[in-house]
């Protein structure tokens, strides 16, 4: 599957930067019916990260989002400047 029809945009919110800050998590909305070693397969590919955990979310507008943490050496605001969002 291509990551890109599996992750359709960051959220930048503040509560995404502050967990950028303190849990290294960036959040995305992704297609509803990915399941999360989709996501995380996508994410790795996408912005060549290792990937720890990812934690899915049906928002109350029907959205599916995925707070993805990622390893210590990868930092997400690194991840975040190149997409543009810092």
């Amino acid at each position: 599957m291509d990551p890109f029809s599996v992750i359709k945009y960051p959220l930048s919110t503040e509560k995404s930067i502050r967990l950028m800050e303190s849990e290294n998590k960036l959040i995305f909305v992704v297609d509803a019916k990915a399941k999360k070693p989709e996501i995380k397969r996508a994410i790795e590919q996408a912005f060549k990260a290792k990937v720890i955990k990812v934690n899915t979310f049906i928002s109350p507008k029907g959205e599916k989002r995925a707070y993805v943490q990622f390893a210590k050496d990868t930092p997400a605001i690194d991840i975040a400047t190149n997409m543009g969002l810092m």
